[in-house]
């Protein structure tokens, strides 16, 4: 059985062949986003594997039915690029890796807060050119800091755990209160409240419609003057230009985004060569206390163990007619 993939970069090369081996499918590996121009590179393909920046349309899932594709499976835990109800019509099942080493993004969300308030990354550079000056290095104790966190799913969950770690007040906002977490001394409290008491703001909530531009205008204006913002989730989670006004005005005291709204075409590529004509994510560089990392949140070794692991086991599974035994089912 073929399975062809789409936005694969070599170390994907490298987690599903090793991973294979215990499968034995035939698996081809393409660089580009599969949208309605690259969907034609498909050919004799039973299952197509994508990453956050493909673009599934109803368009391609079409296509991909007429080309006899059966399984349309997703290396990630995010589904917002996927007409699931147009897959739903056409029988084709979807599957995704719903958790993935959830301390992977929770780790690198503490190095993003870390890195913003202790200015490690110019200490670095700093003393690599025998500059041995603190000034303009300093920072603030974490402890006893409060910290918002919305979404506690897994990844929301283990940062909790870690902040309270570090002495942090936690305040958390979803949809319902997760009881193990209250227990552990996490407040849950109305996304006001969170606002206009928390010092750091962590987003780890799914992209939906009542998610998108989460943290906008209207919403910043109830945070604190300096607050730091930390993104891990979806770039889609922040409209980009009411933030960069925060910023200018000083509203927004520190940035940490590792996801970008209109990162496609510009993540997960070297272009160090190319002129970036993008001049919303060129205005974010520019600032001095915003931290950009190209969504590499998730990039462990054990999380990429996993994603190979658990998407060729679920392509497996539904191809033997017991899909219903997996989780990360979405159609």
């Amino acid at each position: 059985m073929k399975v062809s993939f789409f936005s694969a970069q070599p170390y994907d090369k490298e987690f599903f062949t090793q991973h294979n081996k215990h499968y034995g499918f035939e698996l081809e590996f393409f660089d580009v986003t599969l949208d309605a121009q690259t969907v034609g590179l498909v050919q004799n393909a039973t299952a197509v594997c994508v990453f956050v920046n493909d673009k599934v349309t109803a368009d391609v899932i079409k296509a991909l039915a007429v080309k006899g594709v059966k399984v349309l499976a997703l290396r990630c835990a995010g589904f917002n690029n996927v007409d699931l109800q147009a897959a739903n019509n056409l029988g084709m099942r979807v599957c995704r890796v719903p958790a993935y080493s959830p301390e992977a993004v929770a780790e690198h969300t503490v190095a993003m807060i870390l890195t913003l308030n202790r200015k490690t990354h110019k200490a670095y550079n700093r003393v690599r050119e025998q500059n041995f000056s603190l000034q303009g290095l300093m920072g603030f104790d974490l402890h006893n800091k409060t910290i918002g966190i919305i979404g506690t799913g897994r990844i929301g969950q283990a940062l909790c755990r870690i902040m309270k770690g570090f002495g942090c007040r936690i305040l958390a906002f979803d949809l319902i209160a997760n009881k193990d977490m209250e227990r552990e001394g996490v407040e849950y409290v109305p996304l006001i409240t969170l606002l206009q008491q928390s010092d750091i703001i962590s987003l780890h909530t799914p992209l939906n419609e009542q998610t998108r531009h989460l943290v906008n205008k209207e919403t910043l204006a109830f945070t604190k003057r300096g607050v730091m913002i930390i993104n891990t989730g979806r770039g889609g989670l922040i409209h980009t230009k009411d933030v960069i006004d925060a910023l200018k005005s000083g509203h927004i005291g520190y940035l940490g985004v590792d996801v970008y709204e209109q990162e496609e075409g510009l993540f997960f590529r070297d272009l160090s060569s190319d002129i970036i004509i993008d001049d919303m994510i060129q205005r974010l560089m520019s600032f001095p206390n915003v931290l950009v990392t190209a969504h590499q949140a998730f990039f462990t070794k054990e999380a990429m163990d996993q994603i190979a692991e658990t998407t060729l086991y679920n392509i497996k599974a539904i191809m033997e007619n017991k899909a219903a035994e997996l989780s990360g089912m979405l159609v």
